[in-house]
């Protein structure tokens, strides 16, 4: 599911808001969890799970193209950990296949 497509249920869903009070809850969502990670801060959403970020050190890679070495700063990468509730219904299907046999 892509943004526009978010948007596009949200609005099915909740049919007295229009598209753009619609899209502008969404982009006010993802603007303030990239703020707070942009800040070092941890986001935590119950039942759904929680962002944050993880550091990667320095080190040296290669270019695909030419094969040459290449100097790879150390960053911090965004994360996902998914909550409970959230890893039991991805694994519903397979629970009911598991009695179904």
């Amino acid at each position: 599911m892509i943004r526009s497509e978010l948007v596009h249920k949200l609005c099915g869903d909740f049919p007295d808001l229009t598209q753009r009070e619609v899209e502008s809850v969404v982009s006010a969502i993802f603007d303030t969890i990239t703020e707070q990670l942009a800040q070092g801060g941890r986001v935590e959403l119950r039942g759904f799970g929680a962002f944050s970020t993880r550091g990667r050190d320095a080190r040296v890679g290669r270019n695909p193209r030419t094969g040459a070495s290449v100097e790879v700063d150390a960053k911090r990468v965004p994360y996902f950990k998914p909550g409970k509730e959230m890893r039991e219904r991805l694994n519903l299907s397979e629970m009911t296949e598991e009695v179904a046999d």
